[in-house]
């Protein structure tokens, strides 16, 4: 375990994936199934490969399920869950509010629970010496959803949301996909994350993103968010059926993992 290795993880899994039905009618988007493998044992497995021991997961939507698919341990992780009754009229930024304890607790990784990723992601975040890192990958015309702007030095300048292929224009600064990966200290979470949740909650800004959040603290300055380039890795956010699609393409042929998080003997058919 390198020195930038948090023990703790946050998964925001509170979500309806309205954009996923009928295949989330009976169940919720972190458990819809990528060659196989449910989004959220991928994500889980990922964690504890790289030796987190604690995870908060923040669920809503179908939330038995989840809690059932995933127990009280996964591998040797033991999870917690937080419960958000109002899931389906709030944004993420509140579901990683009701987190707060947990980003509270120490170094931790926050994940949202649409996100299936390749383990060197993770791996990625951790050798990177920034106190904040966010993982990134070049926006490609099959994208959509937030992306950010990098200095030359490797740090996000600024978030750019709704963006699609219309926005890839050859004459303006290159874009990069926000991966919904990220690590954070315990000294920021501390002194600057939490706090910036206290107040657009308390203002009744229920519906925003985390990416707003974050967004906003980068351009006032507040937050240093150094960017961790996953050019090279397999991944993909997974919204639609379209995208799920792609998703099962780029990793036809993966192993899956069952409950327990150890590899399964058998490999999945494309």
């Amino acid at each position: 375990m390198t020195a930038n290795a948090p023990r703790k993880a946050v998964i925001l899994a509170a979500g309806v994936g309205s954009r996923l039905r009928p295949l989330t009618d009976l169940r919720p988007k972190p458990l819809v199934e990528v060659n196989g493998t449910p989004i959220l044992h991928n994500a889980l497995r990922n964690l504890d490969a790289v030796g987190v021991e604690d995870v908060t997961i923040v669920v809503g939507y179908r939330k038995d399920a989840i809690q059932y698919a995933c127990g009280n341990r996964f591998g040797e992780l033991e999870i917690n869950y937080v419960e958000s009754s109002v899931f389906d009229r709030t944004g993420s930024a509140y579901s990683l509010w009701l987190a707060r304890d947990a980003l509270l607790s120490g170094d931790c990784f926050l994940l949202e629970g649409d996100v299936f990723f390749e383990e060197d992601a993770l791996r990625h975040l951790m050798t990177s010496q920034a106190t904040d890192v966010a993982a990134v990958a070049p926006f490609d015309e099959s994208m959509e959803g937030s992306a950010v702007l990098l200095s030359e030095g490797g740090l996000i300048t600024s978030f750019r949301m709704k963006q699609t292929a219309a926005d890839l224009v050859a004459d303006r600064p290159r874009l990069f996909k926000t991966m919904n990966l990220l690590r954070f200290s315990s000294s920021t979470l501390r002194t600057t994350i939490v706090p910036a949740l206290d107040n657009i909650i308390g203002s009744g800004a229920t519906r925003a993103y985390t990416e707003e959040v974050l967004a906003d603290l980068v351009e006032r300055g507040c937050l240093g968010l150094a960017a961790a380039r996953c050019d090279d890795l397999r991944w993909y956010e997974i919204d639609s059926t379209e995208d799920l699609l792609i998703a099962e393409r780029i990793f036809a042929g993966a192993l899956a993992f069952d409950r327990s998080g150890l590899r399964s003997k058998r490999r999945v058919q494309p």
